[in-house]
């Protein structure tokens, strides 16, 4: 049986690799070893950190409702204990929206929960 040569798969999967790492510094963009160790980190921290940010953003939120809370007289803990107790089904992200772009109607909804 004939050797087959692999060099254009090769060559366009080091092309490939080179494409991705567009933009970094140095080496990691010129040679295809470091190129690849480069573009697998990334990929694993953009993969990682896209469910961080989930974790990150509910943090904030979290802050920003017991700030509005605060202000409100009562506590992020007292507030979301007396929602759930009145049956009001609102999530962090909505609850905080309001706590920042509706201050008055987040008021009506703490005295609701408080009620």
């Amino acid at each position: 049986m004939a050797r087959t040569k692999g060099g254009i798969v090769t060559r366009r999967r080091h092309h490939k690799i080179l494409r991705m790492t567009r933009g970094m510094w140095g080496s990691r963009h010129r040679l295809f070893r470091r190129a690849n160790e480069a573009m697998l980190k990334s990929l694993w921290y953009a993969y990682r950190d896209r469910r961080v940010r989930k974790r990150d953003l509910r943090r904030l939120w979290i802050a920003r409702i017991n700030a509005a809370a605060r202000l409100n007289g009562t506590s992020y803990s007292r507030l979301v204990h007396g929602l759930k107790a009145a049956g009001i089904r609102l999530n962090r992200k909505m609850l905080a929206d309001l706590a920042v772009r509706e201050p008055q109607a987040f008021s009506v909804v703490v005295q609701m929960a408080k009620g």
